[in-house]
């Protein structure tokens, strides 16, 4: 399956690096990791680079770290579309008092603009 993975910097997001590898590793996925600008967050882009480009080469995995600069939603929604990728996976959702899940705003555009199966891995 090919796979285009969505991370900007937050725990949430490297978490679904985490994970996301490991399935890639398990299920023998093409993954292509996206850094996205994200001005919430304490990590810049070059030390997500760096951090995803350590996390996948020591998981023995060959895949393509690139940064994604514009608009993120949109930015993530025409690469999957343009490049022909299977799934998009995004890291985030928190849930409210209520029990209910929020989502970021680049969550909530991929989800309902992306051509393709979105995971939010939370």
């Amino acid at each position: 399956m090919k796979v285009l993975l969505g991370i900007g910097g937050s725990d949430d997001s490297l978490e679904a690096l985490d994970r996301t590898v490991e399935r890639a590793v398990e299920a023998g996925d093409e993954l292509t990791v996206a850094v996205l600008d994200n001005p919430e967050s304490e990590r810049s882009a070059e030390a997500v680079i760096e951090h995803a480009t350590e996390t996948v080469e020591d998981a023995g995995l060959d895949a393509d770290v690139r940064h994604i600069t514009g608009d993120p939603g949109s930015e993530l929604v025409q690469l999957a579309e343009r490049e022909a990728f299977d799934q998009v996976v995004l890291g985030g959702g928190e849930r409210s008092p209520m029990g209910k899940i929020r989502l970021g705003h680049i969550a909530e555009f991929v989800l309902l603009n992306a051509p393709v199966t979105v995971t939010l891995v939370r």
